[in-house]
């Protein structure tokens, strides 16, 4: 089984990508997570180029397509999701009746310096993965003071995170065959 990994950050080794790292840690056997990292690549939304979405989307398409479920870690900028990851988000939600997130087991995590966790990021997320008809588990993991708990990770972080994994992995199992 696949997931793909999509930290909302574009800093190379942001807190969010630091969480997926930590997340391929927990996985359940035989899961692997495949880190997206091309998202600065991806142009501002373009209605005007939909039908012609450049390479770097139809990457980022693919991607999720070829995943069994998604899980995204975001940070949270000014209250909200990440300009990149939103816009990325548009593209990939177009059009909607071939989006390859349609029905995909997705979870949301986030992790930022804050006391909140970007709990207000992941909320918003939700929302919009779930306008795109993805399949929006309802867990959360927001890591407040992450500087710190993802230096040194305590076995409380990594049972949450595995929890996660878990949900996430089981709604994957729990759809139903393609006829």
């Amino acid at each position: 089984m696949k997931v793909l990994g999509l930290a909302g950050s574009l800093r190379a080794d942001s807190l969010n990508a630091q969480l997926l790292r930590l997340a391929a840690e927990e996985l359940p056997a035989g899961v692997e997570l495949d880190v997206y990292r091309r998202l600065a690549e991806i142009p501002p939304y373009d209605q005007d180029l939909e039908d012609l979405a450049p390479s770097p989307v139809e990457v980022l398409k693919d991607a999720i397509a070829a995943a069994d479920a998604v899980l995204l870690a975001t940070p949270e900028y000014n209250g909200s999701i990440p300009g990149q990851l939103k816009n990325a988000l548009d593209w990939v939600s177009r059009p909607i009746s071939e989006s390859p997130i349609r029905g995909k087991p997705t979870a949301v995590i986030g992790a930022s310096t804050g006391a909140f966790g970007a709990v207000w990021a992941q909320r918003e997320l939700k929302k919009v993965l779930g306008l795109m008809s993805a399949k929006v588990l309802d867990v959360e993991l927001p890591v407040a003071k992450a500087d710190r708990r993802l230096a040194d990770p305590d076995p409380e972080l990594r049972e949450e995170l595995a929890g996660v994994l878990e949900a996430l992995t089981s709604a994957t199992v729990a759809e139903p065959l393609a006829a």
